[in-house]
């Protein structure tokens, strides 16, 4: 792979606010995804995911709650 240029813009990763401590992540969906994964925060206030760095940063009003909460909700039909 090419070195990247010096001056190139690389954009931050994503940050997405959850309302709870557990969420989903697939990337996105589609052919530019990833396979989809699980996450808690356990003790802290946000999670990042190892394949994308989409950072899940919990709401200042977090609701309680055991599902995972996914941002990259897909149709049923996709499940």
């Amino acid at each position: 792979m090419p070195p990247r240029h010096p001056d190139a813009i690389i954009p931050p990763p994503e940050d997405i606010v959850v309302p709870g401590k557990r969420v989903a992540c697939d990337g996105g969906g589609g052919a530019l995804g990833h396979p989809l994964v699980y996450m808690d925060m356990g003790g802290d206030d946000f999670v990042e995911c190892a394949y994308c760095d989409r950072r899940f940063v919990l709401d200042a009003h977090p609701r309680p709650g055991n599902e995972y909460l996914s941002p990259a909700a897909r149709p049923p039909e996709a499940h």
